[in-house]
């Protein structure tokens, strides 16, 4: 009898110890369920800032201006007095660069950084997650600061880094973003990101 009370209380113990080291409640996590949703349903915006592209030990850092409105998208990238302007404009489906006067056109931007630039990149994928939320129809894993915040995504091969988070009305977006996938040397390093929420002109 003594011997079944001990096992009794043991087993006790373990479960208390064991429920303490499990995640917070689900209600803990609802500050991000509202934010996932809020950013989810966010398809117009502008943001501006710098962009450090490295790959394979080469590195530039151009100006960025992306406008995002629904599904089609305006992105301008350039250098000191419009050095290297570079546009980029698309839909589903299709997709033009132009620089320097020379227009590509591709059914989707990885094709078309693939044949302009040699690599790939899920270029689809950024539109998610620059705002801060995987990308849908894939497995992503998350890892959020004490606050609830999202600071790490992990996406098909790839990691997303978010920091210097500000609140724009009900939403908390970042200002530093970085894209890397080490096994192939490139990442995206996204700088002094402002928000602009909501439609936007396209002046530059």
């Amino acid at each position: 009898m003594m011997l079944a009370r001990l096992i009794y209380w043991f087993f006790l113990l373990s479960v208390i110890a064991a429920c303490s080291n499990l995640a917070p409640p689900a209600q803990i996590n609802s500050d991000w369920e509202r934010q996932r949703s809020a950013l989810e349903d966010l398809d117009s915006w502008q943001l501006r800032g710098r962009v450090n592209v490295r790959y394979n030990d080469e590195s530039n850092t151009p100006r960025i201006q992306w406008m995002q409105q629904n599904v089609e998208y305006h992105i301008r990238l350039w250098g000191t007095f419009n050095v290297g302007n570079t546009v980029i404009t698309g839909r589903p489906g299709y997709v033009t660069l132009e620089q320097g006067g020379d227009v590509r056109t591709a059914a989707s931007p990885e094709d078309l950084i693939l044949q302009q630039l040699g690599y790939e990149l899920p270029v689809s994928y950024l539109k998610y997650w620059i705002k801060g939320i995987p990308a849908p129809g894939s497995q992503a894993d998350l890892s959020f600061n004490e606050l609830n915040q999202l600071v790490v995504l992990a996406q098909d091969g790839w990691t997303i880094t978010y920091s210097d988070l500000r609140q724009y009305k009900n939403l908390s977006l970042p200002r530093r973003v970085e894209v890397s996938r080490p096994q192939n040397d490139i990442r995206l390093r996204f700088v002094g990101l402002n928000w602009q929420l909501g439609d936007a002109d396209s002046d530059a």
